[in-house]
């Protein structure tokens, strides 16, 4: 192993041990928080967040112009929450003997349930987000009154590298409190703002399955006028 990524590493432990428990703590919720971000990513990915919104929607557009066979045969080869939303939506609608309004809320009912799944851990990211600035906090305030006893102690023959470096060291857990909860935040913004856009498109998808293309409607019914008009 290189001395510099030695010396780093001994560096990292000299940092841990002066920063005690607090930093240990931080540090172990950093490695909660990266490891619930590969899941999410990996999750968000198998549930068509990152593509095929464009297929789906190509899908329903044949759909909409009376070529169902087509929209589910493209659908087979869509996998995610919106590929899976339409092709059950389309195979509602053609069944007879169910109305159309039960079809649609068990519809939405099912897709409130993909994007509640894919809200997982993420109130535990926004609890992190909130508790990592103060759990640094703490760890000054414990570190400052540590620094002023040591500082009492002393008497009258005071150092003040005492106090300059207590005042450090206490600093320290509050540098890595915001270490923690910056990339927490941001992380958890992605997230909630990827699953809010994900529950628009699928608002949108199944208003377009349900509700009829009213620009193919005008379309058709001014060429009749204009037939009848010519005849």
């Amino acid at each position: 192993m290189p001395e510099f990524v030695t010396q780093s590493f001994d560096r990292i432990a000299d940092l841990l041990d002066t920063g005690g428990p607090v930093v240990y703590l931080l540090v172990a919720l950093s490695l909660i928080v990266t490891t619930i971000a590969l899941i999410k990513v990996w999750q968000f990915r198998r549930a068509g967040l990152y593509g095929g919104m464009a297929k789906v929607h190509s899908a329903a557009d044949l759909y909409r112009r009376g070529k169902t066979d087509a929209a589910i045969t493209l659908l087979r080869n869509i996998g995610g929450i919106a590929g899976t939303v339409a092709a059950k939506s389309i195979r509602g609608m053609l069944r007879a003997n169910v109305d159309k309004a039960e079809i649609r809320a068990e519809i939405m009912r099912i897709a409130a349930g993909h994007l509640e799944g894919l809200r997982d851990q993420l109130r535990t990211l926004e609890v992190i987000g909130a508790l990592a600035p103060l759990l640094g906090l703490f760890g000054t305030v414990l570190g400052m009154i540590e620094a002023f006893q040591n500082l009492e102690g002393a008497g009258r023959q005071v150092d003040p590298s005492v106090l300059s470096g207590g005042i450090w060291l206490a600093l320290l857990t509050t540098a890595v409190g915001l270490a923690v909860a910056v990339p927490t935040v941001t992380l958890h913004s992605y997230f909630e703002r990827r699953i809010e856009r994900l529950a628009h498109d699928l608002d949108d998808l199944i208003a377009r399955l349900f509700t009829a293309d009213f620009e193919a409607e005008t379309f058709h019914k001014v060429t009749d006028a204009d037939t009848r008009r010519r005849a």
